[in-house]
């Protein structure tokens, strides 16, 4: 199987979240420590914890969810150390929705975690400081007629509105103005959407009114350091790979006034042979949605060690390994557990 490591964005954040890895891996642990360290904060007691309301401040909740899928990625990869195992499981590309592109660029070796985790941080505050129009969900029509509805009012009004995210053939999000945004929200349920969604936004993310925090990113960018990526991280700006250093700052600038589109990288991905998906990190979201993008995906969801455990036993299994290495590698998985 060619196989895509995938990362969840916000949304996914839940209280509770990494508390069974932090008790019981090691290598966990050592991801959730060093994000207090280096973010001046206890956020492993605020992931575990709460409360709810902070946890779900975008300034709070986009650190978190790097956080704990960096703890899921680093676990795994303690799991995964017998040969024919870590093989079956290598990534051919990575990808992330929105913020998980922060995590796939740590996974792929572009960014180290302090870089990723004070950039999301700041990101987050950016976010959270935006006061400018709103977005909605619209559920049940297809991305060109929605499109040019969004042309057509931008046009009658004068007012900003676009569609911000492609997460599935049936899942879309539009976001600007509020008076724009409301507009198409209309037009869309007389034109065939099962449901439209107010979403609890501060801002229009994703669009072009986010213009001022990609002015304040800049900064930050021009400052960090940057690798070529260990494999492709599929681009949420062109639903391309990203395969060289100089590739990775236009696309998170970019990132924050562009739409997220999931839906034509799951595809592209699909088409070019990959034809399992992982997903490491809290909640199923982008399980849920790679399911309606390519049905026919194998697609396995680790969120917790349970879930680690488990598919590595599965592996094991599948690898036919004579029993008694296969008892040795789970040992020696097992051993990661303190």
């Amino acid at each position: 199987m060619a196989v895509a490591w995938v990362f969840p964005g916000q949304g996914a954040q839940v209280v509770g979240m990494g508390r069974d890895l932090y008790h019981h891996s090691i290598a966990a642990r050592e991801v959730f420590d060093h994000a207090n360290t280096v973010l001046g904060f206890d956020l492993a007691r605020l992931c575990f914890e709460g409360p709810d309301a902070a946890l779900m401040q975008t300034e709070n909740a986009q650190p978190a969810l790097l956080t704990v899928s960096i703890a899921l990625l680093r676990t795994f990869d303690m799991w995964i150390q017998y040969p024919q195992i870590r093989t079956a499981v290598a990534p051919a590309a990575v990808a992330g929705h929105s913020l998980g592109a922060y995590t796939a660029l740590v996974a792929a070796g572009s960014i180290d975690l302090s870089t990723a985790l004070r950039l999301v941080r700041r990101r987050g505050e950016l976010m959270a400081a935006a006061r400018d129009g709103t977005m909605a969900a619209i559920i049940g029509m297809e991305l060109e007629p929605l499109e040019r509805l969004c042309a057509d009012v931008w046009a009658d009004t004068g007012e900003t509105v676009v569609i911000a995210n492609h997460n599935a053939p049936d899942q879309l999000v539009i976001s600007g103005a509020t008076i724009a945004v409301e507009r198409v929200s209309a037009q869309a349920k007389k034109h065939g959407a099962r449901r439209v969604i107010d979403l609890k936004v501060s801002a229009a993310f994703h669009s072009p009114l986010m213009a001022g925090a990609v002015q304040q990113m800049q900064q930050m960018l021009t400052q960090i350091s940057v690798s070529d990526p260990l494999f492709p991280v599929w681009s949420n700006v062109s639903a391309t790979p990203i395969v060289q250093a100089c590739e990775v700052r236009e696309e998170l600038q970019r990132q924050v006034v562009s739409p997220v589109r999931w839906m034509e990288s799951v595809q592209a991905m699909y088409g070019q042979g990959i034809d399992t998906f992982i997903e490491l990190g809290a909640g199923k979201v982008l399980t849920g949605l790679i399911k309606r993008i390519v049905p026919a995906a194998h697609i396995i969801n680790l969120r917790s060690l349970n879930d680690i455990e488990d598919f590595v036993v599965q592996l094991t299994t599948e690898a036919n390994l004579p029993e008694p290495e296969r008892s040795r590698v789970l040992r020696q998985a097992r051993g990661h557990v303190g």
